[in-house]
């Protein structure tokens, strides 16, 4: 699993471009449905992919790739996110430990 994560993070750094980026990043939001994450406040949360929706096991309700596409600009003009919040959009709590685990946004240092 380890491996199959540095090929993506290398390829997200790799990619030019935000499309480029979106695409790559939802192949690997793909590939790690029902792997383990921790929101912010430790609470174990898996999806699922089906189609162009990420269905949060924690959530009634879905993430969809366009509000993916809308969160991946922000943390790209960001750069550093210190929070959730700073993503500014429905599903950010479980976006921002995706976004962490695969090296799209770092943690603000302290």
């Amino acid at each position: 699993m380890e491996e199959a994560k540095d090929k993506f993070i290398k390829r997200l750094r790799e990619a030019r471009g935000e499309e480029d980026k979106l695409e790559i990043l939802w192949k690997a939001i793909v590939a790690f449905q029902m792997f383990p994450f921790y929101t912010v406040k430790n609470c174990s949360f898996t999806y699922s992919v089906k189609g162009n929706e990420m269905k949060i096991s924690r959530k009634e309700k879905t993430i969809t790739r366009s509000t993916v596409k809308l969160a991946l600009r922000h943390a790209l003009e960001l750069g550093v996110v210190n929070g959730p919040k700073k993503l500014g959009v429905f599903g950010a709590s479980y976006l921002y430990p995706i976004f962490l685990f695969f090296g799209i946004i770092d943690e603000k240092q302290t």
